[in-house]
């Protein structure tokens, strides 16, 4: 393993490492308008949401490493404070790409990229039709992190009104992330797209409490074919299940008694059953 100081190191190098490190990163495509009405649209990946009550989204236009300048985002906002936050698709990925070129500031992106520009309810930057949510913000804060190329600013964003195309909700009115297909950000030129090949679920230990990998039998948590991932699993049952109930679960239980099956019981979510079979093998 190498260690770094980002001090020894030139900003541009810095910038690969930090960017290739952290990711997948979510994308930012942000329409603004300049004080003489020109339209911006522009894609930042340092962004994210950071709060509900209030609504918050940061995202931070950066000075360039090469010039030292700022992007006309940045500029833009400083002079009108709104902005629309387009979510970027796999189906738009490319005219987003293209719309990241360092056009003049005078140039429409909108055109130049072929994207549809449509009117906002409640600020003057038009929304992306292609994208299906689009976010109107106020700009409510602006902070400079530093004077020199690679500095970044934060704009701190107040959602002020959200639209989200039907096609992307489920039964239930809500964003479908099977149906969205988002993109995001990785280091260099590469992307990563959010679809059925790429994610997967974990219940999130919102109202249950896990007993822990500490708490699991010595000959478990110490087996070295066992991976970090399952020993997760294990941990977050919420109790280790009792003699009786053990027994119970291999009763009812008609396959082997192996390593393999343990491990497919908790590919398969069956937890309970993994447990009693490495206890079974122990």
């Amino acid at each position: 393993m190498i260690s770094i100081d980002p001090k020894e190191l030139t900003v541009p190098k810095l910038h690969q490492y930090l960017l290739g490190s952290i990711g997948p990163r979510p994308i930012a495509f942000a329409s603004t308008i300049d004080k003489d009405g020109h339209r911006n649209l522009a894609p930042f990946s340092f962004f994210n949401v950071f709060s509900a009550n209030p609504p918050i989204l940061i995202f931070s236009p950066a000075r360039s490493g090469r010039t030292n300048t700022n992007k006309d985002t940045y500029h833009n906002v400083k002079n009108i404070p709104e902005v629309v936050i387009n979510v970027v698709t796999y189906a738009m990925v490319n005219q987003m790409s293209l719309a990241s070129s360092p056009f003049d500031s005078t140039v429409d992106e909108f055109k130049k990229s072929g994207f549809t520009p449509i009117a906002s309810d409640t600020i003057q930057p038009y929304r992306v039709l292609e994208s299906p949510i689009q976010i109107e913000c106020k700009v409510i804060e602006i902070k400079e992190l530093g004077e020199n190329g690679g500095a970044g600013n934060l704009i701190f964003c107040e959602v002020l009104k959200m639209h989200i195309d039907d096609s992307v909700l489920d039964d239930n009115g809500m964003v479908d992330q099977q149906r969205i297909d988002l993109v995001s950000r990785m280091g260099g030129n590469w992307y990563c797209r959010a679809d059925s090949h790429s994610m997967f679920e974990i219940d999130k230990p919102l109202t249950t409490i896990g007993i822990g990998v500490d708490v699991l039998p010595r000959s478990i948590r110490e087996n070295k074919d066992l991976t970090g991932n399952e020993l997760g699993k294990l941990g977050m049952m919420e109790s280790i299940p009792s003699e009786e109930e053990r027994l119970n679960i291999l009763n009812h239980y008609t396959g082997l008694i192996t390593l393999s099956e343990a491990k497919r019981s908790l590919e398969l979510n069956h937890v309970a059953l993994a447990y009693a079979i490495l206890t079974e093998l122990n």
